[in-house]
Order: C-alpha cells, then sequence, then structure tokens
C-alpha cells in the first residue's frame, strides 16, 4: 500500500480504495509506503521533493567540475545513486542531450574561452579544457566550428 500528494501526477486510484490520514507518519504507521514519484514524506521544497530536476542539477554541478574528464557515466550516476541508463534518460528529458554531450559541450566552451583569453599553446588549452588529447581536441572543436582551434584563435592586441 502506498501513499501520495493529493497532486502526485500518477493514476489516481477508485475511490473505494482510497483512505485518508493527517500526516505522513500516520500512513507508515498504519503499514503504508511513500510514493517514490511524489515524495510525500519529504518537506516542501528540500531538494528530493523537487523530484529529478534535483539529480539532474547535481550531475551538471558534477559534470561543470570535471567529473566525466577522467571518469565515465556509469561512475558519475553511482554518485548521484542512480542507474547510469537512468541518468542518460534524465537528461534527455531535462537537457534534451546526453551526459557525455554536455560534459563535451562544456569542454569545448571552455577551451573557446582560453583561445580567446589568453595565449596558451593548443596543447595546453585542450589539457585545462579536459580534453585527454590534442587530436580529440582539433576533432570536436572542427566538428562544432568549421574549422580548427588556431584559426578560431583572436589575434593580439
Amino acid at each position: 500500500m502506498i501513499y501520495c500528494r493529493p497532486v502526485c501526477p500518477v493514476k489516481q486510484p477508485l475511490t473505494k480504495n482510497v483512505s485518508y490520514f493527517p500526516t505522513a507518519a500516520a500512513c507508515e504507521r498504519a503499514g503504508y509506503r511513500p510514493c517514490l514519484r511524489c515524495r510525500p514524506e519529504t518537506a516542501p521544497f528540500s531538494p528530493a521533493w523537487n523530484g529529478t530536476r534535483t539529480t539532474v542539477e547535481r550531475a551538471l554541478k558534477l559534470i561543470g567540475e570535471g567529473a566525466l574528464d577522467a571518469g565515465t557515466v556509469e561512475q558519475l550516476a553511482a554518485r548521484l545513486g542512480v542507474g547510469a541508463r537512468h541518468l542518460s534518460r534524465l537528461f534527455a528529458v531535462h537537457v534534451g542531450a546526453s551526459p557525455l554531450q554536455t560534459a563535451q559541450t562544456l569542454r569545448i566552451g571552455r577551451a573557446k574561452r582560453l583561445l580567446d583569453e589568453t595565449s596558451l599553446p593548443v596543447a595546453d588549452v585542450a589539457a585545462r579544457a579536459g580534453f585527454g588529447s590534442v587530436r580529440r581536441f582539433n576533432a570536436a572543436f572542427s566538428k562544432l566550428y568549421g574549422r580548427p582551434p588556431s584559426a578560431i584563435r583572436r589575434p593580439a592586441r
């Protein structure tokens, strides 16, 4: 038996199968478990109450900190307490791209900033942006911008 919030998006039960309790504790005392979708046992506006969006936000923060530069999607998912497949599905819904595509976009953005703002050699830019090799950096950059990183660099003033 499960208890939910009245606003839970799951299919509504038949009226004859519904019982009302004043608190979540009363539901649990009666043998009900909390719904995994609406999380009625959590306090309003807690991270758990925000549902899957919170998982994606935490993943984006970790990706921004370089979690996928040296790690895998499986390792990232394990840090978040979900499966890799579930994490990929959440990214498809909330971000519109996979975790790896998101990490690649962030890496290329970092590299573009470094090319624009510093005079570092391309190899150093690739390493600082999180690319494993200059070849991969050149391929990813050229695919997005249609030209190599050296052609994008702003001339010195």
